[in-house]
């Protein structure tokens, strides 16, 4: 059965003005589907046909079948750690866990900011669950923590192609504005809770 492109957990035009639906046209339109059109003809009568994404991502060396599958996978979790109206403190669980790991909210959000400035060139940054808790994690292309054996709780997508309609080479107004107005707390506390 093939892979087909989800749809957004929200209108194409919510999260404007932080990200706008011109972004979201391109980012999940075109570059997400054109991720699911790859894996589809990469996965198509090979051994992987009818496996699961996560099956396929495990499996697959690095190269074309990996970035494809990571990035379906990648996108899809990307477009689920953002809603209307988010942004602001986490609570709860969430809130403990962060603040056991990092000392403080702020503390994590500098360090997570920090974290997405600095990764060089094409990547995401996560906050993921490992066996010691807690981490914030760079990785570079389409790789993901998954593959990784750890839990992911959040990702920012920082290719160039996620901000720059909007923000053009402003990577850290992105970055600030995501974490203040985007960020999906209630999704990072149902993916602890999974972990």
């Amino acid at each position: 059965m093939a892979f087909e492109l989800p749809p957004l957990p929200y209108a194409k035009d919510a999260l404007a003005p932080h990200m706008s639906e011109q972004t979201l046209n391109y980012h999940h339109g075109k570059h997400h589907q054109t991720y699911v059109n790859n894996l589809n003809g990469l996965v198509e009568g090979s051994e992987h046909d009818g496996k699961s994404l996560e099956e396929i991502i495990l499996a697959a060396e690095p190269g074309g079948l990996f970035n494809n599958a990571a990035q379906v996978w990648n996108h899809t979790f990307f477009w689920s750690c953002m809603s209307p109206g988010g942004g602001g403190e986490p609570t709860g669980d969430v809130k403990t866990a962060i603040e056991q790991a990092f000392g403080s909210v702020d503390e994590f959000k500098q360090t997570f900011t920090d974290k997405a400035k600095t990764l060089f060139g094409s990547g995401w940054t996560w906050l993921a669950k490992g066996d010691g808790g807690l981490e914030i994690l760079q990785t570079k292309d389409a790789d993901l923590p998954l593959k990784h054996g750890k839990t992911a709780i959040l990702t920012l997508d920082v290719w160039e192609h996620a901000y720059y309609l909007d923000y053009q080479n402003a990577r850290p107004a992105y970055i600030e504005t995501w974490l203040d107005k985007l960020v999906n707390w209630e999704f990072a506390a149902e993916n602890l809770a999974k972990g």
